[in-house]
C-alpha cells in the first residue's frame, strides 16, 4: 500500500497577519519553527520512505526538519509550487473578501472555477498537480511518501488523493504546521477531481 503523508509548511510572517501568501516565496517565523519541530515530533516514529516539497522556503526548512530526523534526502518539485495568486499576493484576505466580495466568495463556494486577477487558475493548478502526483504514483508502488505543500496547493493535492471536491480554499489559506496521512487504495491509484 502506498500512504502520502501530507504536511503543511510552519507559519510564515504573512501567514499571521492573514495575507494571502501563493507563490511568494517567505521563511518560516518562530511560530512556524515551533509547528515544525511539533510535527517532527509527532512523526518521529513513522517510517517514512522519501520526502518531497515544493520549492518554497517554509515548504523546504519543513522537509530539511522532518528529512533530518529520518536520515533521508529531500527532493524539491518545482511544479509543486504553490497557486499563483497575481494581484492578491500579500493582500489580507478581509481586504479581497471587502473589494471583490463576488471572486471572493466564488474563490470560497466554487474554487474550481476561479481565478485571482492576473494569477493562476485553479483548473490550471489542479492539471500541474496531477501531472506530478501521476509520476509520483509511477514511481512509488508502497510505501510512505512526505509531500510538503502550502495550502491552498495541499487542497488540490487532498482532492485529487481522496477523490473529492475542493474545500473553502479560504480557510485552507490559513492551515499551517498540519499534517495528514492518505492511504492508497491499490484498486483506486488513478487520480480523479
Amino acid at each position: 500500500m502506498l500512504r502520502f503523508l501530507l504536511i503543511q509548511p510552519g507559519s510564515t510572517d504573512l501567514d499571521e497577519q492573514g495575507r494571502i501568501k501563493g507563490s511568494l516565496d517567505i521563511p518560516l517565523n518562530e511560530k512556524g519553527a515551533d509547528q515544525v519541530a511539533r510535527i517532527v515530533e509527532q512523526l518521529s516514529e513513522m517510517e517514512i520512505d522519501r520526502v518531497y516539497a515544493a520549492p518554497c522556503q517554509s515548504a523546504r526548512q519543513t522537509a530539511e526538519a522532518v528529512a533530518a530526523d529520518h536520515q533521508i534526502k529531500i527532493k524539491c518539485l518545482d511544479r509543486m509550487q504553490n497557486i499563483n495568486h497575481g494581484l492578491w499576493h500579500g493582500k489580507l484576505i478581509e481586504e479581497v473578501k471587502t473589494s471583490q466580495p463576488k471572486m471572493y466568495k466564488q474563490y470560497q463556494d466554487h474554487p474550481e472555477q476561479a481565478c485571482p486577477p492576473g494569477g493562476e487558475s485553479m483548473s490550471q493548478a489542479v492539471e500541474r498537480v496531477q501531472a506530478v502526483l501521476t509520476k509520483l504514483l509511477k514511481k512509488h508502488k508502497h510505501g510512505t511518501i512526505a509531500l510538503i505543500v502550502s495550502d491552498p496547493l495541499a487542497s488540490v493535492v487532498r482532492s485529487l488523493l481522496r477523490h473529492c471536491e475542493l474545500n473553502d480554499l479560504w480557510q485552507s489559506e490559513q492551515d499551517n504546521g498540519n499534517w495528514e496521512l492518505i492511504e492508497l487504495d491499490p484498486g483506486k491509484m488513478a487520480l480523479s477531481y
